[in-house]
């Protein structure tokens, strides 16, 4: 289940939130217009490969795969280049393509294709492949899909929504991580690159708060041939806000001046198991890229076509291919932050795949008070390590969407961000250190340290 939910959660018994009296203009209410779209039916397999064997690229010419600043960025960590990083034989990728496959996406570190047919005939026999490990079907296409016509943002805010303080309605969610404190020293993510991975960022580009966020890439790897602020969805949007909002006195991010990739691995059109390849795909997009850390409010547990495909025995940060991936993040230089999940108060329960993964920051959402929400996932990991990690404010917290108001949401969604952009003025100020050195030092200064 993706984590990307909206829910109105129930304070404790006696607690009172006192940003529940706002004060703000009704919400504008807009009609959209829809109609079903026919699509072809087809149908994507993930392909697992035993070997990298008549690869053109070698881990001695690095700069053939990795960019000058993803290479920097191991120079200065210590990371060396290895296996793991060389790209998925093109030799092997030639031969799906020559059997009328389609590549959809690749993984250099799970050493994995994703491939595209209509007729599923096409791979007969493809499991028996001497350099083939495993063929495995992970998406079916719906059979039609909801077109939405867009509709206009509203690029500027009301001056009669400012308040006295500078974070204007994000005061709480950013002072209750001490990210002002880092902030009042100058520390407001200059020069560390995050890559927020989502499932859109309608308007991202238009909108007041996101005017002067730095954007450096976008890369949709759903829809390749769509801008990711073209998309659909604005729940992306919605987390970058509370990263890289900078609208004084109304609304400011907890990193409102670091550099920004907007990566789309998030399918709104059906739940599938091929969306763990698009994330698999898109964190490998930013390493290479040179991303610093990753902020990624997405989750998996259940599918549309796989029921059953993951269990609470699976969460051990090695099982499945999102959870590997964000596992190895961190050998790479790479500080992953990942939402718990929302699935607190509901029969699964627990974290979500990749929140499982070892040496990432796994996010639960508190309320503004510090006590936990009823909905934000639960720990511990399958292998018993503490989960979440940490938490921060995901109950009621400010944001703004694609039309650009002001609005207020709940879920680890949101929670993830906010402390991804803390993350990011630490490393700023100590940008020498290790993933590692950087989240335990995080790890250790949560209220409840000393019994997580």
């Amino acid at each position: 289940l993706c984590t990307a939910l909206f829910l109105t959660p129930t304070l404790p018994a006696g607690a009172q939130d006192p940003d529940l009296s706002y004060g703000l203009p009704e919400a504008i209410v807009y009609n959209v217009q829809a109609h079903k779209q026919a699509l072809p039916k087809t149908y994507m397999y993930r392909v697992t490969f035993r070997d990298k064997r008549n690869n053109s690229h070698t881990v001695s010419r690095p700069s053939t795969f990795l960019s000058a600043k993803a290479l920097a960025r191991r120079e200065r960590l210590g990371v060396r280049v290895d296996a793991y990083d060389l790209p998925v034989s093109g030799v092997y990728l030639d031969f799906l393509r020559r059997h009328g496959l389609r590549i959809v996406c690749t993984s250099r570190w799970n050493n994995t294709a994703v491939v595209e047919v209509a007729d599923t005939a096409l791979l007969d026999g493809l499991d028996r492949v001497k350099f083939v490990q495993d063929v495995r079907r992970v998406y079916v296409s719906p059979d039609s899909v909801d077109v939405t016509n867009g509709f206009s943002p509203i690029l500027d805010p009301d001056k009669s929504m400012e308040r006295e303080d500078v974070y204007g309605y994000a005061a709480t969610q950013v002072r209750q991580i001490g990210a002002d404190y880092l902030h009042s020293r100058g520390f407001r993510g200059q020069g560390v690159t995050i890559a927020v991975i989502d499932g859109g960022f309608n308007h991202a580009d238009s909108i007041a708060a996101l005017r002067s966020a730095r954007i450096m890439a976008t890369r949709n790897f759903v829809m390749p041939n769509r801008r990711v602020t073209e998309m659909e969805q604005d729940h992306g949007t919605m987390v970058l806000s509370c990263l890289a909002a900078n609208l004084p006195h109304i609304l400011v991010g907890t990193a409102p001046e670091a550099d920004y990739m907007l990566l789309v691995s998030e399918d709104g059109r059906s739940e599938q198991l091929v969306e763990e390849d698009y994330w698999c795909a898109a964190v490998e997009y930013a390493d290479s890229a040179g991303a610093d850390i990753i902020s990624t409010s997405l989750g998996y547990t259940t599918f549309d076509h796989n029921p059953g495909t993951h269990r609470y025995t699976e969460l051990d940060g090695r099982t499945h291919v999102n959870s590997r991936s964000a596992s190895l993040a961190a050998s790479r230089g790479l500080i992953v932050v990942n939402s718990a999940g929302n699935s607190g108060d509901e029969e699964w329960k627990k974290i979500g795949f990749p929140a499982d993964a070892d040496n990432i920051l796994a996010v639960g959402a508190v309320y503004s008070q510090g006590l936990n929400t009823a909905f934000s996932s639960v720990g511990p990991t399958a292998d018993g390590r503490v989960k979440p990690d940490v938490m921060a404010m995901g109950g009621k917290v400010a944001t703004t969407g694609s039309m650009g108001m002001l609005q207020f949401a709940s879920g680890t969604s949101f929670s993830c961000p906010i402390l991804a952009g803390g993350v990011a003025c630490l490393l700023q100020a100590y940008f020498n250190r290790t993933p590692t050195d950087i989240m335990q030092a995080v790890r250790a200064t949560a209220d409840n340290a000393e019994h997580p």
